[in-house]
Formats: C-alpha cells, sequence, structure tokens
C-alpha cells in the first residue's frame, strides 16, 4: 500500500474525492447538491473536473450539517440558506419545510412535536413551521369565502 499524501492546506482546493471524504458522502451527493443549492458552485475544468475551493467546502459543510445534524430537509436547508440563517444560532431548533397537506401554523402555534425522539438527547424533535408569507392576506382571503358561502 503506498504512503498516505501529505495533508493539504486549508486554502488548497479539493477535488471531488477529497471533498466527499472530508464530508463522509458519497461523490454523486456532492454533485446533487450542486444541482439543490445555486450558491454552491465548484469550479470545472477541463473535462468537467470539480475543485472546490475553501469557501465551497465551508458551503458543503454548512449544508451537511444542517442536513444530516440538524435534520433539515432539502427545502428546509435551502430557505435557511437564502434567509442567511444557516450555521447562525448552533443552539436553535431545526427549520423544515412544510409538507404538502399540513396547515400552517398560526403564531399561536409556532412548532409542531413530530413524536420522533432524537437518539442522542431522548428530547422529542421540534419541527419549526415558517410562518406564512402575508397573514392579513390570507385573512381577508377567509373572511371573503365566509360571506360568500353564507349567501
Amino acid at each position: 500500500m503506498p504512503p498516505a499524501p501529505p495533508e493539504k492546506s486549508d486554502r488548497a482546493f479539493r477535488t471531488i474525492s477529497e471533498a466527499a471524504e472530508t464530508m463522509g458522502v458519497a461523490q454523486h451527493v456532492l454533485r446533487f447538491w450542486e444541482t439543490r443549492f445555486p450558491q454552491l458552485q465548484p469550479l470545472k475544468r477541463g473535462g468537467g473536473r470539480r475543485y472546490y475551493r475553501p469557501s465551497d467546502m465551508a458551503l458543503l459543510e454548512t449544508i451537511r450539517a444542517m442536513l444530516h445534524d440538524q435534520g433539515l430537509t432539502i427545502r428546509g436547508a435551502q430557505l435557511a440558506l437564502a434567509s442567511g440563517r444557516a450555521g447562525k444560532d448552533p443552539d436553535a431548533k431545526p427549520l423544515r419545510s412544510r409538507k404538502a397537506g399540513t396547515a400552517p401554523a398560526t403564531p399561536a402555534q409556532p412548532a409542531v412535536a413530530t413524536g420522533a425522539e432524537a437518539p442522542d438527547t431522548g428530547e422529542a424533535r421540534v419541527r419549526q413551521i415558517p410562518p406564512p408569507v402575508d397573514l392579513s392576506r390570507l385573512i381577508a382571503i377567509r373572511d371573503r369565502l365566509k360571506l360568500a358561502l353564507a349567501a
């Protein structure tokens, strides 16, 4: 077996195989993340070889932490990155995107317990549901529907 190559500098570019090994995921997962997270744009050289800059590696670590450690969905991680909340508060509860067919939370009920227990802490996981974009508009629509149904 050949000797292990020397460790690269933190400022060095990484190939996809090195990035995947560092993140603990398969290479196809990194390619998939590129399709879902527009912020992730590694350099592509001749033949389509990808080279991950240190900033790309930091973003990969953030994405991996949100998806694997915090348990966010792809959509939840996209929302967190887009809003700038990614990696800001390590003690924050996970923000998950709302599944189709579920009712949005009202300000009186900002979180829904999923019942699943976290394996390491034994605490019930809480799924944060983002509030509706314009609650007053939704209320106005509801009131118009009530009037239409009453007529």
